[in-house]
């Protein structure tokens, strides 16, 4: 279920769909960052995985985080330079919530 709410949210392996939740995330992430979307953030990686057509690989699964996954040392990654939490509309929180069918925290 999870690679079909990216896909619905509009990341695709043709890239960003216009209109979309997708495309939305990207015009909101590159005017805060200054006009770009930075590698690694949660447009870059939900198109990433969306191009891949698959979430499950790296542990985003409808279910929750996968432990020993590539999600589970982004989870630990961000909650450590944020001082024990993952914070609301950062990378991990975001693909998660996409993963599961919601809008991404934002």
């Amino acid at each position: 279920m999870s690679d079909q709410n990216v896909c619905k949210a509009g990341f695709t392996p043709s890239g960003i769909a216009g209109g979309s939740l997708a495309s939305s995330m990207m015009s909101q992430e590159a005017r805060a960052s200054g006009g770009g979307v930075h590698s690694g953030g949660p447009t870059a990686t939900l198109q990433e995985m969306g191009a891949r057509n698959s979430t499950h690989s790296s542990g985003f699964t409808s279910s929750g985080i996968s432990g020993g996954s590539l999600a589970s040392q982004m989870m630990s990654q961000e909650a450590q330079s944020h001082g024990g939490g993952t914070p609301r509309g950062g990378t991990t929180s975001t693909v998660q919530s996409i993963s599961m069918g919601g809008k991404g925290g934002r």
